[in-house]
Formats: structure tokens, C-alpha cells, sequence
């Protein structure tokens, strides 16, 4: 039976679209039939991330225009040819897109895959409310910021209304220090505020930011020692039901014992 989970996060820049391309691309590299939507109607960037945007020739709304098929918008990842993108529109209204349409078209791509991942727009207006439409389940990204956190909240209570459920927390951005000197909200304090279930923590790791400039997610460097890449991985082998261990993110302390670990490591 095909999965179909809508990533929100209610603020916008707390790296949502980040994760949906590495889940996306994990998932695929586990042999799974994924199809990502881009549900951002008119500011598009899932193409950019994946690397996927010299490739677009329809969009969605040319689909429900009736000026392509649904197959013809599809563009194929050559990296893993289980991984396609929908992509969304930039040039021509969101407002035309209603959740009727995103419900057919999901509707339509269901039989075909395992996953269907729906990339949703910040905010709780009209593109939330299309994102979420066929949604079954949800991942909720938040950084450990108040406003961040707040925004999640009410996205949460609106999931809660929609019957949308496993909602499940993904804290995005973790800076460990920062945590430790209480200049930033924990991972107990968040999932506590939220009460949502906890699947997964990422941390800040600054070659997110490379891979996003090239293109390719951070899950498809090879030999990678990224722990953001590991913990999207992890991520998506708890979506599938395996217990993974959290990574140990405490802040590593230099002392003695430290340096000669590090030493004989080499």
C-alpha cells in the first residue's frame, strides 16, 4: 500500500525541502518506488535541490490544464530510477490549484509507488491546505527556534483537524553547544512543548549548504563522515519501521582522554 506523507513545518527556511529530497533519495536507495510533489506552487525549489531543474518541461498545472499527461511531467532521477519528481509551477497562478486537483493527481500516482512525499509551502494558507489534502501521514520539521516551534504547533492542531495521523517531529539544525550553553531549545524541550512523536534530529552541518548549491542531496555523497547525512538516513529507515539508535550529539569535551582517542583513531 502506497504511503503518502506531506512534510510541513508552518515557518518557512527551517529546511523542509531539504529533507524531502534526502528522505526521498534514502528511500529510493533502499529499493523503494518514490515519487517526490513539489505542493509549492509559484516558488518552486525542489527541482533545484535535486538537481532536476534543466529537466523540467511540464508541471502540475500543465496537467490539470489538460496540455500534458500526468507520466509527461514526471522527471526521472538518473541517479536512482526509482526516484521521480512532480514538479510544481513558477510562472503561472497557484491560486487555479484547488485540493481536488492534488487529491486526483495523488490519486493517479498511488498505484505506481511506495512513497509519495509532498513537499508543502510554509504557511497555513491555501497551499498547506493543498499539500495536506491527500496526505495520510505527516513529518513536521522545526528548528529549535521559538517561533519555529510555535509555527509547528499550530500546524500540528491543523493536521489533528484534517484526521492526519501518524504526525511525527523532526528537529532540523541542532546545534549541540549551543544547547548545552542554553542558548537553544533542546530536543526534549521541543518534542515536549509539541507532543508530537519524535522520528528523527538532524544536525547543523554546513555541507547541507554545498549540496544544495550542486544539486545532489547530501545522502548521495559516497564515504560520506556527514552526520546529517546519517541521521536523513536514519530517518528514513524509521519511516519503515526499523529501530535505529539516535545519534550521540553530545558536545565533545577535549580533554586528555579525548585527544589520545582521537590520536589511536587515526
Amino acid at each position: 500500500m502506497t504511503r503518502i506523507i506531506v512534510i510541513t513545518s508552518g515557518k518557512g527556511g527551517v529546511g523542509k525541502t531539504t529533507v524531502t529530497a534526502n528522505l526521498g533519495m534514502t528511500l529510493a536507495k533502499m529499493g523503494h518506488r518514490v515519487a517526490l510533489v513539489d505542493g509549492d506552487f509559484g516558488l518552486r525549489n525542489l527541482d533545484l535541490l535535486l538537481g532536476l531543474e534543466n529537466r523540467v518541461v511540464y508541471t502540475a498545472v500543465e496537467v490539470l490544464a489538460g496540455e500534458c499527461r500526468l507520466d509527461q511531467a514526471l522527471v526521472r532521477d538518473k541517479r536512482q530510477p526509482g526516484l521521480v519528481l512532480l514538479p510544481a509551477t513558477q510562472n503561472r497562478k497557484a491560486e487555479m490549484i484547488t485540493p481536488n486537483h492534488m487529491r486526483w493527481m495523488i490519486g493517479e500516482l498511488a498505484p505506481q509507488f511506495d512513497f509519495i512525499l509532498i513537499d508543502s509551502p510554509a504557511g497555513i494558507e491555501m497551499g498547506f491546505k493543498n499539500a495536506i489534502a491527500a496526505a495520510q501521514e505527516a513529518l513536521i520539521v522545526t528548528t529549535p527556534e521559538i517561533s519555529a516551534v510555535r509555527d509547528a504547533d499550530r500546524v500540528i492542531g491543523l493536521l489533528e483537524a484534517s484526521n492526519i495521523s501518524p504526525a511525527r517531529l523532526i528537529v532540523n539544525r541542532l546545534r549541540p553547544a549551543m544547547v548545552e550553553a542554553s542558548e537553544m531549545m533542546s530536543v526534549e524541550d521541543v518534542s515536549e512543548i509539541l507532543a508530537v512523536q519524535l522520528i528523527g534530529v538532524v544536525p547543523e552541518d554546513e555541507r547541507v549548504i554545498t549540496s544544495t548549491n550542486r544539486g545532489e542531496p547530501l545522502v548521495l555523497e559516497s564515504n560520506s563522515n556527514s552526520r546529517a547525512a546519517q541521521a536523513f538516513e536514519n530517518i528514513a529507515h524509521r519511516l519503515c519501521g526499523e529501530k535505529v539508535p539516535y545519534l550521540d550529539l553530545s558536545v565533545e569535551r577535549d580533554n586528555l582522554l579525548t585527544r589520545l582517542r582521537k590520536i589511536f583513531a587515526k
